[in-house]
């Protein structure tokens, strides 16, 4: 374990409120990860991208990098841009 996640850890366990935003903070960071990689490994650019889904640049970017309260529609479309297919699981 990094000391960076020790340090995390720690936090967490005596600061509630910084525990609970850090989960939904790192989940939102997790989403536009996965859609920037995703968006890497079909080859495309985010203008690429952005035409595919009649948008610009910008709000493939916002996507990226901030992906909270993203809808599961705009899910969708991104993902069948992509020419994948999107799986929700609860756990």
């Amino acid at each position: 374990m990094s000391d960076l996640q020790r340090y995390i850890e720690k936090r967490k366990v005596r600061d509630s409120e910084f525990a609970k935003n850090y989960e939904l903070g790192y989940q939102q960071f997790k989403i536009g990860a996965m859609l920037k990689l995703a968006r890497e490994e079909a080859g495309l650019t985010q203008e690429e991208l952005a035409r595919r889904l009649n948008t610009k640049k910008s709000a493939i970017s916002r996507i990226e990098n901030h992906a909270e309260d993203i809808k599961l529609s705009t899910l969708e479309k991104i993902v069948r841009a992509l020419g994948k297919t999107l799986r929700v699981e609860v756990v």
